[in-house]
Formats: structure tokens, sequence, C-alpha cells
């Protein structure tokens, strides 16, 4: 088990990741576009890779340092990311990662996933600060951050290493009180769909 209840919305289902996962997990985080735009993804991504991730996915959630959920397509449960939450209890904040396989790109299952995966962090974990990176240039998952209501809060500069090369990480977060008001890229958004 790897999440402690199952999180639904429009299109899909949030679920504890299982081994039955691992085929899916394989194929689609293996993918050469997923590992170059996520710092812990290896590539090739192998059978033990998945297994390994799984494990310790099990093993921190046991141990109340993350959940971590399959991203699901509803009703038929078909396997088309990952989203999940590194806490720390301590400060009562956590941080935000998530991948989506390429052939379910630009349908806004990252958006609608985070959106409850962070929902699911400020309602029933109580925390009060949910932050998250993308590698600079990454515009898909700046767009992503922005929507869900997170705040730019700036750049560390070659900040990581990636296949040789040192990369710039783009910081965001929100605040409990932001979401719960709408963040202000989210009240933005709901101006624009009101009218």
């Amino acid at each position: 088990m790897t999440a402690p209840e199952e999180l639904r919305t429009a299109r899909l289902l949030l679920r504890s990741l299982e081994r039955e996962d691992v085929p899916a997990m394989v194929h689609l985080a293996g993918a050469n576009e997923i590992a170059s735009t996520t710092l812990n993804i290896p590539h090739p991504y192998a059978e033990r890779d998945a297994l390994s991730f799984l494990e310790k996915a099990h093993e921190d959630f046991r141990g109340g340092r993350s959940v971590s959920f399959a991203i699901s397509i509803s009703p038929g449960r078909e396997l088309c990311g990952a989203i999940g939450l590194t806490l720390v209890d301590t400060h009562r904040h956590a941080e935000l990662g998530y991948w989506i396989g390429v052939p379910f790109w630009g349908r806004g299952y990252a958006t609608e996933a985070a959106t409850a995966v962070v929902e699911f962090g400020f309602a029933t974990l109580h925390l009060h600060r949910i932050y998250a990176h993308h590698f600079a240039g990454n515009t898909a998952s700046r767009r992503v951050l922005e929507k869900i209501g997170m705040r730019h809060e700036g750049r560390f500069r070659q900040h990581i290493r990636k296949w040789d090369q040192f990369i710039d990480i783009e910081n965001y977060g929100v605040l409990a009180e932001e979401f719960r008001n709408g963040g202000p890229s989210r009240r933005s958004e709901s101006r624009r769909e009101g009218g």
C-alpha cells in the first residue's frame, strides 16, 4: 500500500500503486521523455527499477514519509502516471512530484491529479505548505503548477546534475490558506471560465 485512500476526479482514479502496475510503469516511465524531465527516473527504466520504486514507496508510506498514487483513467483503471507527496511532518510541508506517460500528455491529467493530491494534502494531512520543482524550460510542468495555484518562488541556478549537465530548477509553492482561497492562478482561471 502506498496511499491511505482512493481519490476520484471527473476522469481519474488516484489509487495505491500495486505490483500489477509494474509492466505499465516500465513501459510509460521508460520513455526517454520522462527520464529527461525528472530527477530520479533512470533511462532505461527496467522492471527492477519499478519494483525498487514500489518497495520504497511502500516503506515510505508505512513510515509516514510519503503518499504515492497511481494516476489511472476511470473507469478502466488504466495507469497513465504517478503522483505523490514527500512529507516532512515536523514542518507540516510536503513536496509534490508527478509524471504522466507520453501517450497521455496534453489531456490535462497532470493538472487534474495534482489538484486532487494538493487538496488531499491540505484537507486530510493538514499540511501547511506544498511545494514543487521543475527543470528550467519544462513549460508543461510550469503550467500545471501555476494552474493549481502555486507561485513561482525563484530559481536555483545549476542546482542539480542530470546526465552530466547542470540544470537550473524552478521552485513553486502554495500555502493551505492560499489554496483554500483559490490561489492567484486558480482565481484568475475561474474568472476566465466564468466570463
